[in-house]
Protein backbone atom coordinates (compact mmCIF):
# COMPACT_ATOMS: atom_id res chain seq x y z
CA UNK A 1 0.00 0.00 0.00
CA UNK A 2 1.01 3.57 -0.65
CA UNK A 3 -0.31 6.73 0.97
CA UNK A 4 0.46 10.36 0.23
CA UNK A 5 0.17 13.54 2.22
CA UNK A 6 0.03 17.16 1.10
CA UNK A 7 0.66 20.26 3.17
CA UNK A 8 -1.21 22.63 0.87
CA UNK A 9 -0.49 26.34 0.50
CA UNK A 10 -2.12 28.98 -1.67
CA UNK A 11 0.54 28.41 -4.34
CA UNK A 12 3.28 25.93 -5.12
CA UNK A 13 5.71 27.72 -2.85
CA UNK A 14 5.01 26.37 0.61
CA UNK A 15 3.30 23.21 -0.67
CA UNK A 16 4.88 19.87 0.23
CA UNK A 17 4.13 16.31 -0.89
CA UNK A 18 5.13 13.09 0.89
CA UNK A 19 4.68 9.55 -0.46
CA UNK A 20 4.99 6.55 1.85
CA UNK A 21 5.20 2.80 1.21
CA UNK A 22 3.58 0.40 3.67
CA UNK A 23 4.39 -3.30 4.16
CA UNK A 24 3.59 -5.68 7.04
CA UNK A 25 7.09 -4.96 8.36
CA UNK A 26 7.17 -1.20 8.24
CA UNK A 27 6.57 2.09 6.46
CA UNK A 28 9.17 3.93 4.39
CA UNK A 29 9.10 7.53 3.23
CA UNK A 30 9.90 7.16 -0.48
CA UNK A 31 9.44 10.69 -1.78
CA UNK A 32 9.36 14.16 -0.25
CA UNK A 33 8.97 17.23 -2.44
CA UNK A 34 8.70 20.96 -1.81
CA UNK A 35 7.31 23.60 -4.17
CA UNK A 36 4.68 21.20 -5.49
CA UNK A 37 2.07 22.16 -8.11
CA UNK A 38 -1.38 20.68 -8.71
CA UNK A 39 -0.21 18.44 -11.54
CA UNK A 40 2.35 16.76 -9.28
CA UNK A 41 -0.29 16.16 -6.63
CA UNK A 42 -2.71 14.62 -9.14
CA UNK A 43 0.05 12.40 -10.54
CA UNK A 44 0.87 11.18 -7.04
CA UNK A 45 -2.79 10.66 -6.11
CA UNK A 46 -3.49 8.18 -8.88
CA UNK A 47 -0.74 5.91 -7.58
CA UNK A 48 -1.74 5.74 -3.90
CA UNK A 49 -4.59 4.23 -1.92
CA UNK A 50 -5.30 7.38 0.07
CA UNK A 51 -4.24 11.02 -0.26
CA UNK A 52 -4.44 13.20 2.84
CA UNK A 53 -4.63 16.95 2.25
CA UNK A 54 -4.04 19.52 4.97
CA UNK A 55 -6.66 22.07 3.93
CA UNK A 56 -10.37 22.68 4.34
CA UNK A 57 -12.37 20.97 1.58
CA UNK A 58 -15.31 23.39 1.75
CA UNK A 59 -17.00 26.29 3.52
CA UNK A 60 -19.70 26.36 6.23
CA UNK A 61 -23.21 26.00 4.80
CA UNK A 62 -24.29 29.12 6.70
CA UNK A 63 -21.43 31.13 5.20
CA UNK A 64 -22.33 30.02 1.67
CA UNK A 65 -25.97 31.00 2.20
CA UNK A 66 -24.95 34.34 3.71
CA UNK A 67 -22.63 35.29 0.83
CA UNK A 68 -25.19 34.17 -1.76
CA UNK A 69 -27.95 36.11 0.00
CA UNK A 70 -25.81 39.20 0.41
CA UNK A 71 -24.91 39.13 -3.27
CA UNK A 72 -28.61 38.91 -4.17
CA UNK A 73 -29.60 41.55 -1.58
CA UNK A 74 -31.62 39.00 0.39
CA UNK A 75 -32.03 40.28 3.97
CA UNK A 76 -30.14 38.45 6.69
CA UNK A 77 -32.77 36.44 8.61
CA UNK A 78 -30.89 37.16 11.86
CA UNK A 79 -31.42 40.88 11.40
CA UNK A 80 -29.35 43.65 9.80
CA UNK A 81 -26.47 43.23 12.26
CA UNK A 82 -26.68 39.63 13.41
CA UNK A 83 -24.49 38.97 16.45
CA UNK A 84 -21.21 37.34 17.42
CA UNK A 85 -22.79 33.93 18.05
CA UNK A 86 -24.42 34.06 14.62
CA UNK A 87 -21.16 35.18 12.99
CA UNK A 88 -19.39 32.18 14.47
CA UNK A 89 -21.81 29.90 12.63
CA UNK A 90 -20.48 31.49 9.43
CA UNK A 91 -16.87 31.06 10.50
CA UNK A 92 -16.76 27.39 11.48
CA UNK A 93 -17.85 24.14 9.87
CA UNK A 94 -19.38 21.23 11.75
CA UNK A 95 -16.08 19.38 11.48
CA UNK A 96 -14.30 22.35 13.07
CA UNK A 97 -16.66 22.12 16.03
CA UNK A 98 -15.93 18.40 16.24
CA UNK A 99 -12.18 19.12 16.31
CA UNK A 100 -12.73 21.70 19.04
CA UNK A 101 -14.66 19.15 21.09
CA UNK A 102 -11.99 16.45 20.70
CA UNK A 103 -8.82 18.55 21.00
CA UNK A 104 -9.84 21.72 22.83
CA UNK A 105 -8.59 23.88 19.94
CA UNK A 106 -10.26 25.53 16.98
CA UNK A 107 -8.86 24.93 13.48
CA UNK A 108 -8.32 28.03 11.37
CA UNK A 109 -11.57 29.41 10.00
CA UNK A 110 -11.84 28.85 6.25
CA UNK A 111 -14.28 31.79 6.06
CA UNK A 112 -12.44 34.43 8.06
CA UNK A 113 -8.78 33.45 8.38
CA UNK A 114 -5.78 33.21 6.08
CA UNK A 115 -6.83 29.69 5.09
CA UNK A 116 -9.31 31.07 2.54
CA UNK A 117 -6.88 31.50 -0.34
CA UNK A 118 -5.51 27.99 0.19
CA UNK A 119 -9.06 26.59 0.28
CA UNK A 120 -9.74 28.24 -3.09
CA UNK A 121 -6.75 26.38 -4.51
CA UNK A 122 -7.94 23.19 -2.82
CA UNK A 123 -11.35 23.49 -4.49
CA UNK A 124 -9.63 23.56 -7.88
CA UNK A 125 -7.35 20.68 -6.90
CA UNK A 126 -10.33 18.54 -5.87
CA UNK A 127 -11.92 19.23 -9.25
CA UNK A 128 -8.70 18.14 -11.01
CA UNK A 129 -8.51 14.99 -8.92
CA UNK A 130 -12.11 14.14 -9.76
CA UNK A 131 -11.46 14.80 -13.45
CA UNK A 132 -8.61 12.28 -13.25
CA UNK A 133 -11.13 9.63 -12.20
CA UNK A 134 -10.65 9.68 -8.42
CA UNK A 135 -13.47 9.78 -5.89
CA UNK A 136 -13.32 13.08 -4.01
CA UNK A 137 -16.02 12.63 -1.40
CA UNK A 138 -15.38 15.53 0.97
CA UNK A 139 -16.50 13.41 3.93
CA UNK A 140 -13.43 11.21 3.36
CA UNK A 141 -14.81 7.93 2.03
CA UNK A 142 -13.08 8.23 -1.35
CA UNK A 143 -9.50 8.55 -2.53
CA UNK A 144 -8.83 11.79 -0.67
CA UNK A 145 -9.35 12.83 2.92
CA UNK A 146 -9.05 16.11 4.81
CA UNK A 147 -6.29 16.05 7.43
CA UNK A 148 -5.31 18.35 10.30
CA UNK A 149 -1.71 17.39 11.15
CA UNK A 150 -1.51 19.27 14.44
CA UNK A 151 -4.71 17.68 15.74
CA UNK A 152 -3.59 14.24 14.56
CA UNK A 153 -0.33 14.59 16.47
CA UNK A 154 -2.08 15.73 19.63
CA UNK A 155 -4.57 12.85 19.48
CA UNK A 156 -1.64 10.46 19.03
CA UNK A 157 -0.34 11.82 22.32
CA UNK A 158 2.48 14.12 21.17
CA UNK A 159 3.36 17.59 22.42
CA UNK A 160 3.08 19.90 19.39
CA UNK A 161 4.27 23.09 21.07
CA UNK A 162 6.37 25.17 18.69
CA UNK A 163 6.80 22.52 16.02
CA UNK A 164 5.52 24.68 13.16
CA UNK A 165 7.96 27.51 13.87
CA UNK A 166 10.97 25.93 15.55
CA UNK A 167 13.30 23.31 14.04
CA UNK A 168 14.47 22.17 17.48
CA UNK A 169 10.87 21.35 18.39
CA UNK A 170 10.48 19.41 15.12
CA UNK A 171 13.65 17.44 15.86
CA UNK A 172 12.32 16.57 19.32
CA UNK A 173 8.90 15.63 17.93
CA UNK A 174 10.43 13.49 15.18
CA UNK A 175 12.43 11.54 17.78
CA UNK A 176 9.26 10.95 19.79
CA UNK A 177 7.36 9.77 16.71
CA UNK A 178 10.12 7.32 15.80
CA UNK A 179 10.18 5.99 19.36
CA UNK A 180 6.41 5.37 19.19
CA UNK A 181 6.64 3.92 15.66
CA UNK A 182 10.08 2.26 15.36
CA UNK A 183 8.95 0.63 12.11
CA UNK A 184 8.81 4.06 10.41
CA UNK A 185 11.80 4.81 8.15
CA UNK A 186 12.28 8.48 7.24
CA UNK A 187 16.07 8.45 7.48
CA UNK A 188 16.64 9.58 3.89
CA UNK A 189 14.72 12.80 4.55
CA UNK A 190 15.25 13.47 8.26
CA UNK A 191 17.20 16.70 7.70
CA UNK A 192 14.49 18.03 5.41
CA UNK A 193 11.80 17.15 7.95
CA UNK A 194 13.60 19.11 10.63
CA UNK A 195 14.34 22.12 8.45
CA UNK A 196 10.88 22.44 6.84
CA UNK A 197 7.58 22.55 8.72
CA UNK A 198 5.79 22.07 5.39
CA UNK A 199 7.68 18.84 4.72
CA UNK A 200 7.02 17.69 8.28
CA UNK A 201 3.26 18.24 7.98
CA UNK A 202 3.14 16.49 4.60
CA UNK A 203 4.59 13.37 6.25
CA UNK A 204 2.10 13.62 9.11
CA UNK A 205 -0.69 13.95 6.52
CA UNK A 206 0.56 10.77 4.84
CA UNK A 207 0.53 8.93 8.17
CA UNK A 208 -2.97 10.24 8.89
CA UNK A 209 -4.07 9.15 5.41
CA UNK A 210 -3.02 5.61 6.37
CA UNK A 211 -5.05 6.11 9.54
CA UNK A 212 -8.11 6.95 7.44
CA UNK A 213 -7.52 4.13 4.95
CA UNK A 214 -7.66 1.61 7.82
CA UNK A 215 -10.86 3.17 9.15
CA UNK A 216 -9.15 4.40 12.31
CA UNK A 217 -10.82 7.81 12.31
CA UNK A 218 -13.96 9.50 13.59
CA UNK A 219 -16.46 9.53 10.72
CA UNK A 220 -19.21 12.13 10.50
CA UNK A 221 -22.39 11.06 12.29
CA UNK A 222 -25.28 10.06 10.03
CA UNK A 223 -27.19 13.27 10.68
CA UNK A 224 -24.19 15.35 9.54
CA UNK A 225 -23.10 13.23 6.55
CA UNK A 226 -24.72 15.36 3.84
CA UNK A 227 -23.31 18.52 5.40
CA UNK A 228 -19.86 16.92 5.63
CA UNK A 229 -20.08 16.03 1.93
CA UNK A 230 -20.44 19.76 1.23
CA UNK A 231 -18.27 21.33 3.93
CA UNK A 232 -15.59 18.65 4.28
CA UNK A 233 -14.73 16.48 7.28
CA UNK A 234 -11.40 16.28 9.11
CA UNK A 235 -10.33 12.66 9.74
CA UNK A 236 -9.28 12.64 13.40
CA UNK A 237 -7.34 9.54 14.55
CA UNK A 238 -9.03 7.11 16.92
CA UNK A 239 -6.03 4.79 17.34
CA UNK A 240 -2.41 5.24 18.39
CA UNK A 241 0.25 5.89 15.77
CA UNK A 242 1.76 2.50 16.65
CA UNK A 243 -1.41 0.80 15.41
CA UNK A 244 -0.96 2.04 11.84
CA UNK A 245 1.36 -0.72 10.70
CA UNK A 246 -1.12 -3.58 10.71
CA UNK A 247 -4.44 -3.90 8.94
CA UNK A 248 -7.51 -4.20 11.18
CA UNK A 249 -8.88 -7.71 11.72
CA UNK A 250 -11.43 -8.76 9.10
Amino acid sequence: MRTAGVDLAAESKGTALAIMDWTPLGATLRELHLGVDDQQIVAAAVGVEKLGIDCAFGWPDEFVRFVTGHSGRVPNPSGPEGGMAWRRTLAYRETDRHVREKTGRWPLSVSTDRLGLTAMRCAGLLARLEKSGLSTDRAGSGAVVEIYPGASLRLWGFNTTGYRTDSTSRARLLREILEAAPWLDVAAFSEQLISSADAFDAVIASLAARNASLGYYARPPVELLERAQREGWIALPTKRIGDLLHDPPS
